[in-house]
């Protein structure tokens, strides 16, 4: 893409500080198959949605955790977020936490999976 506009540029601003460099790797990965489907990936949950002031990024992690947890098919995604929740102040342990409560709405087979997935975050920061 070569214009942005203010709202991707908001939204990637936005993105690097949740994902830290693998947001710029994500995005041009999108890009390099859709430019639309990256330009909206960035604009909407970035540029508009993590952007509000009612919450802040801590709260905004682990909702999206424990959203990515119950739909029990998103790894890849969970992963990412996982990271992102600790790179915006996120214990480990309240992780954990939110994943295990996840077993009243999504059922062990799901947090079981967010679990593992966690535990793979860890020791990748860990190494």
């Amino acid at each position: 893409m070569t214009r942005h506009s203010k709202l991707y540029r908001q939204g990637m601003q936005e993105m690097r500080h949740h994902l830290g460099d693998k947001a710029d790797v994500l995005i041009a990965k999108i890009e390099s198959i859709s430019e639309e489907f990256a330009r909206v990936n960035v604009e909407f949950p970035y540029g508009e949605l993590y952007t509000r002031t009612v919450l802040d990024d801590r709260v905004r992690e682990l909702c999206t955790v424990a959203a990515l947890t119950v739909q029990g098919f998103s790894s890849p995604q969970l992963k990412l977020h996982i990271e992102a929740a600790i790179n915006c102040g996120v214990s480990r342990a309240e992780i954990v936490e939110i994943i295990t409560q996840m077993i009243a709405y999504a059922g062990f087979p799901a947090a079981t999976n967010a679990l593992l997935a966690a535990k793979d975050v860890f020791d990748e920061i860990s190494d």
